[in-house]
């Protein structure tokens, strides 16, 4: 007996270009909020015993993290109208991805191996994830 059955969606061209047209949007927003992520670090990294003694020390930023970029979502809907066609949900994963990539790095898997930077999505390399 089958439990379970799988649809295969078959959109017409105007959903297709609809869908494609999120899925570039969803990508520029990952790049962004994984390039706010590395400035963050390039600018606020130095290790306490290397800090330059002869320049003043900057102000630092507020770390850009999963729920100020959250937040900053409301920004981007206001800024760019575009971005008020996609489901608050779905840039809201988009925000967790970066999240999941951006720790990944940093913590190493349960063989004590870090994973690799982060890399930003080129055109067309912008996916939906089946298993999350």
């Amino acid at each position: 007996m089958r439990t379970a059955y799988q649809y295969k969606l078959r959109p017409n061209k105007e959903q297709t270009a609809v869908i494609e047209m999120w899925l570039e949007l969803l990508r520029r927003q990952y790049n962004y909020r994984l390039d706010e992520r590395f400035s963050w670090w390039l600018e606020n990294r130095c290790p306490v015993n290397a800090c330059a003694l002869v320049m003043p020390i900057p102000q630092l930023r507020d770390n850009p993290d999963y729920y100020s970029q959250k937040k900053d979502l409301v920004n981007t809907k206001d800024k760019f109208p575009e971005y008020k066609l996609i489901h608050s949900q779905v840039l809201q994963d988009c925000i967790k991805r970066v999240k999941v990539a951006f720790d990944r790095w940093f913590k190493a898997d349960k063989n004590g191996h870090k994973l690799g930077k982060p890399r930003f999505k080129g055109k067309g390399r912008y996916r939906i994830m089946n298993n999350e």
